[in-house]
């Protein structure tokens, strides 16, 4: 039975699409393999759930659900950049294949650290990783924040966290967020490296 994968769209009918992207091939035929597989997919289970949320808050407590999307997120785009895909590995489990990962923390650390404009804030592995374990996994596993860190709806000055603080800004992680999407949409066009990631991703996803 065929899976959706994005909006209406299903594993079939990316095996279809598949056949014309080519890595180095037509911008535009990458411009809509964004559109209708990456943008709907993220719009539909992420985006747009936190507008939502956005819209209809009253500050008493739906930065927790935010926050905890937006983390989910981030895994999803940094392993989409890396092209990897998550396998759950117990004890006696085959070794990771080269694309493969089972610890999450390298991946939503190295997306904080190297991706634009995440890197502007997050300027250091320390506080990379402070934010993965006292936010991520306090919010993912136990439904709070750890380790002193806590969640405002924003700050003038555009900044995703203060460091010192310890403050999630969540609607100006949000506007990070979507900006790097908008980076990427550009990118995927012409970027051999990620479009290969890209078809990577997708083809995990239709496993």
């Amino acid at each position: 039975m065929a899976i959706h994968i994005a909006g209406s769209l299903t594993t079939d009918d990316w095996n279809k699409s598949r056949a014309t992207l080519n890595p180095g091939g037509d911008p535009a035929t990458w411009g809509k393999a964004f559109e209708d597989y990456f943008h709907t997919r993220l719009s539909l289970r992420y985006l747009g759930p936190i507008k939502v949320l956005q819209d209809n808050g009253t500050l008493r407590g739906e930065g927790f659900s935010i926050v905890a999307i937006q983390c989910s997120l981030v895994e999803f785009l940094e392993s989409t950049v890396q092209g990897k895909s998550y396998r759950f590995c117990p004890k006696g489990a085959s070794p990771l294949g080269p694309y493969e990962y089972s610890s999450s923390s390298d991946i939503f650390v190295s997306f904080l650290l190297n991706r634009t404009p995440f890197k502007n804030d997050f300027k250091d592995n320390d506080i990379a990783r402070d934010f993965y374990v006292g936010v991520r996994c306090g919010l993912l596993h136990e439904a709070r924040t750890k380790n002193g860190w806590t969640i405002l709806a924003k700050e003038s000055g555009g900044h995703t966290i203060d460091a010192s603080q310890k403050i999630v800004y969540r609607d100006n992680f949000q506007e990070s967020l979507l900006s790097f999407v908008e980076y990427y949409k550009g990118a995927l066009t012409s970027d051999n490296a990620l479009q290969e990631a890209f078809l990577r991703k997708f083809d995990s996803l239709c496993v």
